[in-house]
């Protein structure tokens, strides 16, 4: 068996495991991520936590792998910007490389997670995937011929920030229309309070305040209120244009979606995937592109491990 370390560096914790070539992890770490205390700290912390992991392995630590939300550049092993870290031109890879006598990678945690999920979760059986997170906004990570594709500097790959509405929805990137607007989380929610606002007799009143709505709220009350149906209904189809681009540019054999939308399951894949059948460039005379769900637990930690093997 051969052992790595996987780190998933997050706004809010660091998360780390020493993981087995079989995708397995073996021990697991969980720390608050200081950012407040900027990078020094954080990367103290990170080194302890790797001690921490390493101590009294009985085998050679083959890599460390980091993922890092931001424009992480990989050739050249450093941070270019990392907003959620306060970050901008962090070196990160050498010490540790010197110190525990192994490869350092680094990726944008998006990519990480993703190549997690090629490798050991969902996409284990396709050569080509695409990884869709959606959350606060919407990450992903493209898997072509079982190698992550990080384009030129590391910096491609960006499937939410496309442009699918020209002058649409403010994006926090300080354009409008991208797709993570309308296909993330945060889209979703936003869409869900304003229209119970501007519809008082929806069921969806159920839970008192708009303060209470998340993303599970439309769907809850799907079978039963007009209005939480509209609202699946319009959102289903914004995720399902992003998705459509991306199956026409690259036609993987899959499309695997995470972040906490997708574990509404077969429910949310199986309307995506009605609607891509109809969409979809030559229909059923090309390749099918399969919808799925991730499936991993802490895809960023097992996605930063195998970023070695």
């Amino acid at each position: 068996m051969q052992f790595y370390v996987g780190i998933d560096l997050g706004g809010t914790f660091i998360k780390g495991g020493l993981v087995s070539d079989r995708g397995e992890i073996l021990k697991f770490e969980r720390v608050p991520t200081r950012v407040q205390d900027g990078s020094a700290v954080i990367l103290s912390d990170l080194d302890k936590m790797i001690e921490t992991l390493v101590k009294g392995l009985k085998g050679k630590l083959m890599g460390i792998g980091i993922g890092i939300p931001g424009l992480v550049d990989s050739k050249r092993e450093n941070v270019v910007i990392a907003p959620n870290l306060g970050w901008k031109n962090v070196e990160v890879a050498d010490a540790l490389k010197e110190k525990y006598a192994c490869p350092v990678v680094l990726a944008n945690d998006a990519n990480a997670a993703g190549l997690g999920e090629a490798k050991f979760g969902s996409g284990a059986k396709y050569d080509s995937s695409v990884f869709l997170t959606l959350g606060t906004g919407v990450g992903s990570a493209i898997i072509l011929n079982g190698k992550l594709f990080e384009g030129n500097c590391s910096a491609g790959g960006e499937v939410g920030h496309m442009i699918i509405r020209a002058g649409g929805n403010q994006c926090a990137c300080g354009r409008c229309g991208c797709y993570e607007t309308y296909a993330s989380a945060t889209a979703l929610i936003r869409e869900t309070k304003k229209a119970m606002l501007e519809n008082r007799t929806s069921k969806m009143w159920e839970i008192k305040s708009v303060d209470n709505v998340c993303g599970k709220t439309p769907f809850d009350y799907y079978n039963t209120d007009e209005t939480a149906k509209k609202v699946v209904d319009e959102y289903v189809e914004n995720l399902t244009i992003g998705i459509l681009n991306v199956a026409n540019i690259l036609r993987p054999q899959a499309i695997l979606l995470g972040g906490g939308i997708a574990k509404q399951g077969k429910f949310l894949t199986e309307k995506v995937d009605r609607l891509l059948k109809q969409w979809i460039y030559a229909g059923e005379l090309g390749p099918e592109v399969k919808i799925l769900t991730a499936t991993l637990d802490e895809a960023g930690v097992i996605g930063a491990a195998s970023l070695n093997m």
